[in-house]
């Protein structure tokens, strides 16, 4: 009787089942068809009589300070040189400041001045991409989010061109099919990776990865395949775009296993500012009494700066350099809110727990000429972030003069420290012993052959300017233009 029933109601469940399907084909081609209208209504031509080609960034961030936002306005300014007929455009949620403060701001952060005004569309809905609306669930609740804020930047501007250069990959297929639009994305770190997936399958406890899951078999399952599912879902919508850029071979590796879109992906290195750094002038130590290891990164958890400050301690406690040299650790870096300050209280109490104290000193926000000045009298730079995407920051260490001391992973691993015509640039290691025992031996090096190591590393980061840079991003995005 079961199966009778069964059957009679599969062929009206398969009819209404059609039904749905052509209504939201309907629907969808409904609204298609209104935003290709409002395209229309949006633009007007330009003094020539042509429409403009709108080519828009979505950066909701825009205005933070940061190494993303120095490639969102070098590729700004990249566009603006070499396509006359082009308007840019940045979907932006920092409506606490206006366009002409924005840009001002790029220009006194990073020295970036744009040849042509750019259209800013100001969104009211970011906070939907705030980690802290998403307590639990935090990586689906933020796609989501973007979806959503995505689909406010749609409605208030519809580009020709979409470029997503802060990594908010589900918007793609939003502004792809709907939009009608050609993309492309600028990926600095993937939103999911292999390694994040195998963290969680290993047991690993990590800042995203919380004791009591790794200590429960059951939430570890859950979590799991939780994270197969957004991986998923992350690469079929990171699938849709037409141009692919990463910003590191790391970042490539697990673009093209999640994305599988190779015949349209290319890594596109970030623009660093190594000019400004290489003015300072390389000079051989004039002393030897004296040693400073200075690291320079944001006080978040993933740049694991208490493992910077243990092996710094296990250095001391070793005295591999003798009496006669004093050492100081300088960690330069900058808080953006109350977390990051609590952070620098614990590393301080760590300091102290471990008798460090006098030894290690904390520069918070620093101005750039200060950072600059405090680069050229280091020794050492100090790395510690486990796979980092790239590394901006080893970057302008080498570039300054430091002997670098990366994390044996990541950008830093794969692009940065690398041999350069066959000679080593700088150093990497991966845990506390490793790190102190690499210091000792930079430390032990004649000043003569730290020049040498020194001159190298600043000669291989010419790859990472802003010239270089704009030739990868012009010949990447290329396609989006015929």
């Amino acid at each position: 009787a079961c199966f009778r029933l069964l059957c009679s109601l599969f062929l009206p469940a398969l009819f209404l089942s059609g039904i749905l399907c052509v209504c939201l084909a309907a629907l969808l081609w409904g609204i298609w068809l209104w935003i290709q209208q409002r395209r229309k209504e949006l633009t007007s031509a330009g003094k020539d009589g042509k429409r403009p080609l709108l080519v828009a960034f979505f950066h909701p961030y825009c205005n933070a300070g940061g190494g993303g936002e120095r490639v969102l306005w070098c590729a700004i300014r990249t566009l603006q040189k070499k396509y006359k007929n082009v308007t840019c455009v940045v979907y932006t949620g920092d409506r606490d400041a206006t366009g002409e403060e924005i840009v001002e701001g790029a220009f006194r952060r990073f020295n970036i001045k744009l040849t042509h005004p750019v259209k800013f569309v100001f969104l009211e809905k970011r906070y939907l991409v705030e980690a802290s609306l998403y307590p639990h669930f935090t990586l689906l609740g933020q796609s989501l989010g973007s979806v959503l804020l995505g689909w406010e930047a749609l409605l208030k501007c519809v580009p020709d061109i979409y470029i997503d250069s802060m990594g908010y990959a589900f918007t793609l297929p939003l502004f792809k099919y709907l939009g009608g639009c050609r993309v492309g994305c600028y990926v600095h770190y993937p939103t999911i990776s292999t390694d994040m997936l195998s963290v969680v399958r290993n047991q690993d406890t990590r800042f995203n990865n919380a004791a009591f899951i790794t200590n429960s078999p059951l939430f570890s399952k859950f979590k799991l395949l939780y994270y197969y599912f957004f991986a998923f879902l992350y690469g079929l919508v990171g699938s849709c775009s037409d141009v692919i850029m990463v910003n590191s071979s790391w970042t490539l590796n697990h673009i093209l296993s999640l994305w599988r879109a190779g015949a349209c992906t290319s890594v596109v290195y970030p623009p660093c500012d190594v000019q400004t750094f290489l003015d300072i002038p390389l000079e051989e130590e004039k002393s030897t009494h004296e040693y400073s290891i200075v690291s320079v990164g944001q006080f978040r958890p993933e740049k694991d700066h208490p493992l910077q400050i243990r092996a710094f301690a296990k250095l001391l406690k070793e005295k591999r350099l003798g009496q006669q040299s004093s050492l100081k650790l300088s960690l330069i870096g900058g808080c953006r809110n109350r977390q990051d300050e609590e952070r620098v209280n614990n590393l301080k109490s760590l300091c102290e727990e471990l008798g460090v104290s006098d030894d290690v000193t904390f520069r918070i926000n620093i101005p750039f000429e200060e950072l600059k000045r405090r680069l050229a009298e280091a020794t050492v730079g100090l790395h510690t972030m486990w796979n980092e995407h790239f590394g901006i920051g080893v970057v302008e260490c080498m570039a300054a003069g430091t002997v670098i001391l990366a994390h044996n992973s990541g950008g830093p691993k794969l692009d940065i420290v690398v041999p350069y015509e066959g000679r080593i640039t700088g150093f990497l290691a991966e845990n506390e012993d490793s790190y102190a025992e690499t210091m000792a031996y930079i430390l032990s090096l004649t000043p003569e052959k730290r020049l040498e190591i020194r001159e190298n590393a600043r000669r291989s980061v010419h790859r990472f300017s802003d010239q270089h840079f704009e030739e990868t991003f012009l010949l990447s995005v290329e396609p989006l233009f015929k």
